[in-house]
């Protein structure tokens, strides 16, 4: 069952409490009231509402200074603050509320608009609250919502669980600055990988930390999982420094608090299927046999993925099915930003600047270094050369150790 919605309503004018209360209860709000502004946002708290409608007449330090106060406050920061303003002093008001709104009407509103930007604002918060504020990727309560609408809906999904091995260690060592780079590369890896591989309807979410999911069809899921872990395995060993990266591991403590070698990072990649409503029918059956397969990959080096064989029908646990990357020739690629960085056309900072935006917005990186102004065109068509050559090689060394 559907939450209904909490409007709190700030106002002085009667009239407008009265309409505004008569029509938002009609549509199934939950409407309160308050006739003047508050010196204390206490009694707020306790409403808890989910979209708070201000009244700002005549843009008074009084109703100015709580919408301030709500956004001051870690409790209160996350609700959507709608402002109503005087159309003959909109630009004088617009002016001073420089924090602590989030949109506005012009009074008197009309109810129906109000009812769209409450709506809107709700959405935009909840979202945001349970978004992560690295990746810009929906978790928690909006993962849990995605899963539940499919299995509502009875069609068929793969939901797969990401996780990144030996990340911990890896953060122990570089610092956290490098593993937030490592969380949001991996990130823009599995958004690629969904986009280019999966379907247009597929979703994806940060669970937290160094644990991400996405949901696609069972038909696909075979063919994103393993270009998932190529992607992976091959740009994020660029996170580590030269030696670390030849010699293929890191020392640091491990579970047992001893120093020990650590490889590089890795994902683990557990998927559980479900094709019918008899076969799982709730969020729970999913998260107990993604713990069952996550326990069997625990103990297992390099990157793999591996799917539930369990029968839909019986029961029975029928497998393990695990799948690795194949052993190859180790080839010789290098990300554009490497070449730049080694051949000290850009900075560590510029390629740090630049990477935030690539990841981000989905920009080509050359495009983005060219658009921050960081080197000459004619030094990156040179340096995409040496790296479209080293690709090359690559391919014929492979070619000839398969003989």
């Amino acid at each position: 069952m559907e939450k209904i919605k909490k409007i709190l309503i700030i106002s002085s004018d009667k009239s407008l409490r009265d309409v505004l209360t008569f029509c938002l209860d009609g549509w199934g709000y939950e409407v309160f009231l308050h006739d003047s502004p508050l010196h204390d946002i206490h009694p707020i708290k306790k409403i808890s509402p989910d979209v708070i409608v201000v009244d700002v007449h005549s843009a008074s330090k009084a109703h100015l200074e709580i919408c301030r106060m709500l956004k001051d406050d870690f409790v209160t920061a996350f609700i959507p603050v709608i402002t109503l303003i005087n159309k003959r002093q909109l630009r004088t008001q617009l002016l001073n509320l420089k924090q602590g709104v989030d949109d506005y009407l012009i009074k008197p509103p009309d109810p129906l608009d109000l009812r769209v930007r409450v709506e809107m604002a709700a959405r935009r918060s909840q979202y945001s609250f349970y978004a992560s504020p690295l990746t810009g990727l929906p978790g928690g309560r909006i993962i849990e919502e995605a899963v539940v609408e499919r299995l509502k809906k009875d069609v068929s999904f793969s939901f797969c669980y990401l996780d990144i091995d030996n990340f911990k260690s890896f953060n122990d060592v570089y610092g956290y600055h490098k593993g937030d780079r490592a969380i949001m590369q991996t990130a823009y890896v599995l958004y690629t990988t969904i986009k280019k591989f999966g379907n247009s309807e597929d979703f994806i979410g940060h669970i937290g930390g160094d644990d991400f999911m996405f949901i696609t069809s069972p038909d696909r899921y075979k063919e994103v999982c393993h270009n998932l872990i190529l992607s992976f395995d091959r740009v994020m060993p660029f996170h580590y420094n030269s030696d670390d990266r030849k010699q293929g591991f890191i020392y640091a403590k491990d579970r047992t608090h001893k120093m020990s070698k650590i490889n590089i990072m890795s994902i683990s990649l557990a998927v559980v299927n479900r094709h019918s409503h008899s076969d799982i029918n709730k969020m729970v059956q999913i998260n107990e046999r993604l713990a069952e397969i996550k326990r069997y990959l625990k103990d297992l080096a390099g990157s793999k993925f591996m799917e539930d064989r369990r029968s839909g029908k019986t029961g029975e646990f029928v497998g393990p099915q695990v799948y690795k990357k194949p052993e190859a020739a180790a080839d010789s690629y290098r990300p554009i930003g490497q070449i730049l960085l080694e051949k000290k056309l850009i900075t560590p900072e510029q390629l740090d600047e630049a990477l935030n935006i690539h990841w981000r917005r989905g920009v080509m990186f050359g495009e983005i270094v060219k658009e921050l102004g960081f080197l000459k065109e004619e030094d990156l068509h040179q340096a995409l050369r040496e790296q479209s050559m080293s690709a090359v090689s690559d391919r014929l060394k492979l070619s000839l150790d398969n003989r």
